[in-house]
């Protein structure tokens, strides 16, 4: 089981999402923006960022900067129902190869991408 912190603006997706990996074994905390997101990254460790790019205030990719200079061993891994910006993600931050999902995608997909990652 891993700790997954959640960056999702879209209520209902957000839920979704949340209640899918909750489903496959993680305990996950779902925040609506980017800085509600950094603020838990203070409180709390996590083994994974699972963020949306395109959010108001601070963005997914603005988050995964800051979240990499908190904990630089945390696994980060963007969705986006912008493919444009995901083909463009395929590097983090940190110069680090971070996956992206572009909406909509197969649950199944993203529950074997979240694995894969926490594996390597």
């Amino acid at each position: 089981m891993a700790r997954i912190l959640l960056a999702e603006d879209d209520a209902e997706m957000r839920a979704f999402l949340a209640h899918c990996l909750r489903r496959a074994g993680h305990d996950v905390s779902a925040t609506e923006d980017g800085e509600s997101a950094a603020s838990q990254l203070e409180r709390c460790d996590f083994d994974l960022l699972l963020a949306d790019v395109v959010m108001p205030g601070i963005d997914g990719v603005e988050l995964a900067k800051r979240a990499t200079r908190m904990a630089p061993d945390l696994k980060i891994m963007f969705i986006t129902g912008f493919a444009a910006v995901a083909l463009n993600q395929e590097f983090g931050p940190d110069g680090r190869r971070n996956p992206g999902l572009s909406k909509p995608f197969h649950l199944n997909r993203l529950v074997n991408e979240v694995r894969q990652l926490l594996a390597a």
